[in-house]
């Protein structure tokens, strides 16, 4: 074996040209593939970094039926869920809530948002993390009333923020105008509970109600919005904990149901039942948005790596060709077949090896550039890419894979030559006999077919996500989003009394209005594109069991001047739309369409379904506005009720500012920080351009037009190559057939087309095998399409014709050298 490698490299190295572009090839492949599925693993497969893992169950709802009110995840629970779930439970030995969140660090000015992680008494202890300094959350330190308890940081927030002080324990954070003492930093392999998103700060659940002024939510029976995982006991399997769970159901809700629950669904609520899911991976919206997005590339990559094989099984074949006389000298000398085999696939595994190793590299860049890809500047995706045995094993598993794939066949036949038959041809012009010559040439036209019909369904897909999202992005909105800024302004740390919240935030809006270039500025408590507000809405004089859902939305003047949004009858909200006045609202075509079969809605009364704090409501249309968008993209237009913002009681101390401007960015920016500095510096805010806060709403939809056209391109190059690489060889082989034709006559154009047959033949077969590929293929990608179907014939055309193109680059070489052949010379070697 050792000699076997040493000749092998000297071969290697003997043949740079030939090494290099193997190399190349199979790096980009198993590159491409490893990437990929190293954020697969890092998404799906692995599990959380913490003791026992698959111990870990969350305990949900079986389904949210009779869920209402705000509902964050949709497996979340509300606080007095939680606390009867704790106090009931037999099958964990250690139960849990969390909420992920956000808060501010800043003072005032610009904000300098951290990730927040609130957490129950039992948390670090029930997953087993240990304090890396100081030390971590009891029970003791969550009870009702905690007020300003300690705070727990990450080590990622340690190093940060404090360049890993060893004194940072007993150091105070002020978070909402309390300070809070740092008590300990976690182990820097933890990151929380949901894969792709870190955090930066932990709080008991207690103290949500001092740092986010939201006191009611540990008392609210209609806010969903903790996770609940526990540790199963020793013996207990997951059945047995969803058996229990389902048990003591009937108790939890009957006890939790909240006073004034809309009747329509107290029903639904009282039969809701819990059970147990696994919990090892953890919980993650990166995972639920993009793991199939992420399984079809690998798919797609997959197929590269195809054409990557099926290239360098072309090249293989040829260099056997060329080495002919010398395995048969080899034979005659006595080494037997297995011996020449043996000796063929140690080269074929030397060039796997290294194109691994280099792929194994270049997967790392990649897949860090897909996070960084995936990342917003105000959301970073966090995942652990260190490579674990999966991924090694991957790569390991696709070099021998590649190596059997592109050595295999080639070593065969090679070897499969009579040594008598090869040495008799040695001594003529040539070195191989028309017999050898053409020995392999069906494989390789085999080959080439495949990776035509390979590449094909590479181009064809990389059109459709391209033209997809083309699409997508062309979609009609409803809104012209060009020219507006969003400006996220808090103003907590005033502890203004709540009924001047109203006020305030119109105080605000007039300051604003006066920046120079302004040309409208409006409130909305929901930006469209952003939006999850939904109730129950019913027409007066209506059956409030005939109530539909509906889309909501709290606004204030100008939003439609804002956002462009015409106006098709009635008003805009205006002064006369404030707190005590009667409730008024403006719907869209949808809504009109909806509930009165598209006739004038303005004057008509609906009804709102009653949730606590929020009795039924009665409110009169008084405008009619243009259809928008209203959660995503990709949504048909639906039903959107708008609401007055200054009627809403119940307004927090923040507020979302639309700003159209004719001038530039950073003037509206300069010119919003001045004027919150001058009313109050405590005052904190973020911006974004709606516009790109469109954009960034189809991330998955980019990913995959940017890899799957990068997929493509490299599959047009490989089957250039490979088109190339078997006219070459076909010119070569027929140098006395094509010297013998231009002898009795035959002119160039004749030659030519010689030549451009053969390509036209193996385009047509690679097509006709394609085809059917492409529809197995692109079904799968069906729902990630917007616009088009998998069979879209503009995208299939439109393949076709660029491999068609990649064909006659790819014969202009070999055809025009085949037209330079001198017959005489061609002719002396016979």
């Amino acid at each position: 074996m050792f000699q076997d490698l040493r000749f092998g490299v000297r071969m290697l190295l003997k043949n740079k040209s030939f090494t290099t572009v193997a190399i190349l090839s199979l790096a980009l492949g198993i590159g491409a593939n490893t990437a990929i599925f190293q954020l697969l693993d890092a998404v799906r497969l692995r599990t959380l970094p913490v003791k026992a893992p698959q111990e870990l169950v969350e305990v949900r709802l079986a389904d949210m039926k009779g869920a209402r009110g705000g509902i964050g995840r949709p497996t979340s629970v509300t606080n007095p869920i939680w606390e009867r779930i704790r106090e009931r439970q037999q099958a964990f030995s250690g139960v849990f809530a969390w909420f992920a969140d956000s808060v501010n660090l800043a003072p005032g000015g610009e904000a300098r948002p951290a990730r927040m992680l609130y957490v129950s008494g039992d948390f670090f202890n029930t997953l087993g993390v240990k304090a890396a300094l100081g030390r971590l959350f009891t029970t003791t330190d969550d009870q009702r009333g905690c007020g300003a308890p300690g705070l727990v940081i990450s080590h990622e927030f340690w190093q940060r923020e404090y360049g890993g002080a060893a004194n940072v324990i007993g150091r105070k954070l002020t978070l909402a105008s309390s300070p809070l003492e740092i008590i300990g930093v976690t182990p820097d392999n933890f990151f929380g509970m949901e894969v792709g998103r870190s955090f930066d700060l932990a709080l008991p659940l207690c103290a949500n109600a001092t740092v986010r002024d939201r006191g009611a939510w540990l008392d609210s029976g209609v806010i969903w919005w903790l996770t609940v995982t526990g540790r199963l006991k020793p013996g207990w399997s997951l059945e047995q904990a969803t058996a229990q769970m389902q048990a003591i159901s009937p108790g939890v809700f009957e006890t939790t149901l909240p006073a004034n629950y809309p009747p329509v669904s107290v029903k639904d609520y009282l039969e809701s039942r819990l059970i147990a899911a696994p919990a090892g991976s953890g919980v993650s919206e990166l995972r639920e948005k993009y793991e199939q997005s992420l399984w079809l590339l690998l798919a797609i990559a997959g197929l590269v790596l195809l054409i990557a094989c099926a290239n360098l099984a072309n090249l293989l074949l040829a260099r056997a060709s060329v080495r002919e006389r010398e395995i048969a000298v080899r034979q005659a000398l006595g080494a037997s077949r297995g011996r020449l085999v043996r000796q063929l696939l140690v080269e074929s595994l030397l060039l796997a090896a290294v194109g691994a190793a280099l792929g194994a590299g270049l997967a790392q860049a990649l897949s860090r550039f897909l996070v960084a890809f995936l990342s917003a500047s105000n959301d970073p995706v966090f995942l652990d890419l260190a490579p674990d045995w999966r991924v090694l094993g991957f790569a390991a598993g696709l070099a021998v894979l590649t190596c059997l794939l592109f050595g295999l066949a080639p070593a065969i036949r090679a070897t499969r030559m009579e040594p008598g038959a090869v040495m008799k041809t040695g001594g003529r012009g040539m070195t191989a006999g028309r017999a050898s010559l053409h020995r392999g040439f069906s494989l390789r036209r085999a080959l080439t077919v495949a990776q035509v019909a390979l590449s094909l369904t590479l181009v064809a897909s990389a059109l459709l996500f391209s033209r997809s999202l083309g699409k997508l992005l062309a979609a009609p909105t409803g809104f012209r989003p060009e020219g507006v800024m969003i400006a996220d302004v808090i103003f907590q740390r005033l502890n203004l009394p709540p009924d001047r919240h109203p006020a305030f935030k119109d105080e605000l809006l007039d300051r604003i209005r006066t920046i120079p270039g302004m040309e409208s500025a409006a409130v909305a408590d929901i930006i469209p594109l952003r939006g999850r507000g939904r109730a129950s809405i019913w027409m007066d004089g209506a059956d409030a069991r005939q109530g539909a859902k509906t889309s909501l939305s709290r606004v204030g003047p100008d939003y439609f001047k804002t956002l462009q949004i015409p106006l098709l009858a009635g008003r805009d909200f205006d002064a006369r739309d404030r707190a005590g006045a009667p409730k008024v609202a403006i719907v869209n075509e949808a809504f009109a369409r909806k509930f009165l079969n598209g006739a004038s809605p303005v004057g008509h009364r609906f009804w709102v379904e009653t949730t606590p704090g929020y009795p039924e409501t009665s409110y009169e249309i008084v405008g009619l506005a243009r259809d928008t968008k209203y959660g995503d993209l990709r949504e048909e237009f639906r039903p959107i009720a708008y609401y007055a913002a200054a009627q809403n009681t119940g307004a927090g101390p923040d507020a979302q500012f639309l700003i159209r401007s004719r001038a530039p960015q950073a003037e509206i920016v300069a010119g919003v920080k001045r004027i919150l500095n001058e009313i109050n510096p405590a005052i904190t805010v973020s911006f974004q351009g709606f516009k790109p806060m469109i954009e960034a709403t189809t991330l998955r939809e980019r990913l995959m037009a940017t890899l799957s056209g990068f997929f493509g391109l490299l599959a047009l190059l490989l089957a250039c190559i490979g088109l190339y690489g078997i006219l070459s060889y076909g010119v070569a082989s027929r140098t006395n057939e094509i010297g013998i034709r231009m002898a009795l006559g035959a002119g160039s154009c004749n030659v030519r087309w010689l030549i451009l047959r053969e390509a036209l033949l193996l385009l047509l077969a690679g097509v006709a095998v394609g085809l059917p590929l492409i529809v197995a293929v692109t079904r799968l990608a069906a729902t990630l399409l917007y616009g088009l179907t998998p069979t879209d014939p503009i995208s299939l055309g439109l393949a076709a014709l660029l491999l068609f193109a990649v064909t006659l680059l790819a014969c202009y070489l070999p055809a025009r050298r085949a037209t330079k052949v001198d017959p005489l010379i061609a002719l002396r070697h016979e």
